[in-house]
C-alpha cells in the first residue's frame, strides 16, 4: 500500500506520520494517534459525532482527508480540558444532564466551543444553530443548550 508522509498538528502537538493518502482525519485520529474521543459514526458528515476544530472552526473529520489537514491547527475533545481540569463546557454538560449515552457529546462540545470562542455570550437561538449539525438521540437537546448557556455565563464570570 502506498503511504505518504504527513505532518499533523493535533492539540498543540506535531505528529509526523506515514499514512495512505485516502485515509480520513477521523481514521487517523482514532486508529493511528489513539485519540478515540472523536467518534466515527455516519461517515457522511451528517451526525456531527466526528466534529473537531480546524483552525477554530467545526469540521466533520469523516469528510476531511488527513492529507488535507496539514498546516491546520486541529483540536479534538482530548485537547479541550487542561489535564485533569475539565473545560467549563464539559463541567456544564455534566452538571446540567446533557450527557446520556455520550456518543454525541464530543462533537457537541466541539461545536459549542467554536461558538463560545467566537461569540462568548450567545442566545439560545444561536446555540441551537451552532449545534444544528450534531445529532443527539438521548437528551432532547434542551439540556445541551442549557449547558452551553451555563458555560458561557461561567466563562464570563471568570474573565
Amino acid at each position: 500500500m502506498r503511504q505518504e508522509e504527513v505532518t499533523l498538528k493535533v492539540n498543540g502537538v506535531s505528529y509526523r506520520l506515514h499514512i495512505e493518502p485516502w485515509r480520513t482525519l477521523v481514521e487517523v485520529l482514532r486508529d493511528t494517534l489513539g485519540l478515540t474521543g472523536t467518534k466515527k459514526s455516519c461517515n457522511e458528515g451528517e451526525c456531527g459525532a466526528c466534529t473537531v476544530l480546524m483552525d477554530g472552526k467545526p469540521a466533520a473529520s469523516c469528510l476531511v482527508l488527513a492529507m488535507d489537514a496539514q498546516g491546520k491547527e486541529i483540536v479534538t475533545i482530548e485537547g479541550v480540558s487542561e489535564g485533569e481540569k475539565l473545560h467549563p463546557l464539559q463541567e456544564a454538560f455534566l452538571k446540567h444532564g446533557a450527557i446520556q449515552c455520550g456518543f454525541c457529546t464530543p462533537g457537541m462540545v466541539m461545536s459549542a466551543k467554536a461558538l463560545l470562542d467566537e461569540h462568548p455570550h450567545p442566545t439560545s437561538t444561536e446555540v441551537r444553530k451552532a449545534i444544528s449539525g450534531n445529532l443527539c438521540r438521548c437528551t432532547g437537546y434542551q439540556q445541551i443548550v442549557d449547558s452551553v448557556l451555563a458555560a458561557s455565563k461561567a466563562m464570563g464570570e471568570k474573565s
